[in-house]
């Protein structure tokens, strides 16, 4: 992570924010004591759809309507590349821990935005790297997501104890809104000694929520096929090997190749060694999305922040 202007990074980015929830407090003439808020207006938004359309279950087996009867159910909506999603996962799992014993249920609708997020494989590693431990419906064919009419990584559908869908969340944020509702649900359906306390999350790496003040550059992918601002001179040649090189200056939010690659569709491959990947952006925070082209294999690469190593601006996979 790094906290400098217009930075140029020998890597790609992905990188957004989220918004701090704010505590309200009441004070009288002797004390200050904590608003309790009122009961949220919950319209029905539907019935919970379907999960049959899952290929498959991790940590679980598969769920049913009838399993789910009763109780208070979230359904996240995640891809496990999607740092958006990354940064409200510290949330799920603390509320999974919490309201378990209470009525709760949360499941994990892995539906994969890349083609390499539909490898049961690639899933199962990153949901153990992740800390995934609730039940993951894997939906790489998107039934799941066309039954919920789902069009957001991250999604969230609460669903109460009647399978009805009473609130959804749509991107990051909105925590203290999120489990206000679900302590309002698990209470409504009976289940006692909810409280009206939050958890407290320890987010840490990836997971931190990202920091709107210091962020100037958004989302970006090095397929052909979403990318922007490309600025390597004559441009991608698209699915075809070709040597590349970084010109002089880059602007804020463009990007270049140095060396042997081929950019394809959703992904660019570098051919050979000594390959370099070179952003200017302007954020606290830059995520890249990279792998080895075989599972199990490892690739060495550096690092470097206006040309020097990152030192204390290192991120969590990588030395300083």
């Amino acid at each position: 992570m790094a906290k400098h202007s217009n930075l140029l990074l020998h890597a790609a980015i992905i990188a957004s924010a989220i918004a701090v929830p704010i505590q309200t407090l009441a004070e009288d003439k002797l004390v200050t004591r904590q608003v309790m808020p009122a009961a949220i207006r919950l319209p029905v938004e539907g019935k919970i759809a379907s999960l049959a359309g899952a290929t498959q279950w991790l940590n679980s087996r598969p769920l049913t309507a009838a399993d789910l009867r009763g109780k208070v159910v979230l359904v996240d909506f995640w891809t496990y590349s999607c740092i958006n999603w990354l940064r409200t996962l510290p949330h799920l799992r603390a509320w999974g821990e919490k309201y378990k014993d209470q009525g709760l249920i949360v499941i994990g609708v892995h539906s994969p935005e890349f083609e390499f997020e539909k490898n049961i494989e690639n899933v199962r590693m990153a949901a153990k790297d992740m800390r995934v431990d609730y039940p993951i419906a894997v939906d790489s064919d998107h039934a799941v997501w066309r039954a919920f009419r789902n069009n957001y990584w991250p999604a969230l559908y609460v669903v109460d104890a009647q399978g009805n869908i009473r609130h959804h969340q749509f991107g990051e944020g909105e925590y203290e809104q999120s489990e206000r509702i679900i302590q309002q649900l698990l209470a409504e359906a009976g289940h006692a000694g909810i409280g009206r306390d939050l958890v407290a999350v320890d987010a840490r790496g990836a997971e931190v929520a990202a920091d709107w003040s210091n962020l100037r550059s958004g989302e970006n992918y090095a397929g052909y096929e979403r990318t922007g601002n490309f600025a390597s001179p004559g441009g991608a040649a698209e699915d075809k090997r070709h040597t590349y090189t970084v010109p002089a200056k880059l602007r804020l939010n463009h990007w270049a190749l140095a060396g042997d690659w081929t950019v394809g569709r959703q992904a660019t491959a570098l051919n050979k060694a000594n390959g370099r990947i070179t952003y200017r952006f302007h954020a606290r925070d830059l995520h890249l999305v990279m792998g080895p082209a075989v599972n199990g294999s490892s690739v060495r690469f550096r690092v470097l922040i206006d040309g020097q190593p990152p030192g204390a601006a290192h991120g969590v996979d990588i030395a300083s």
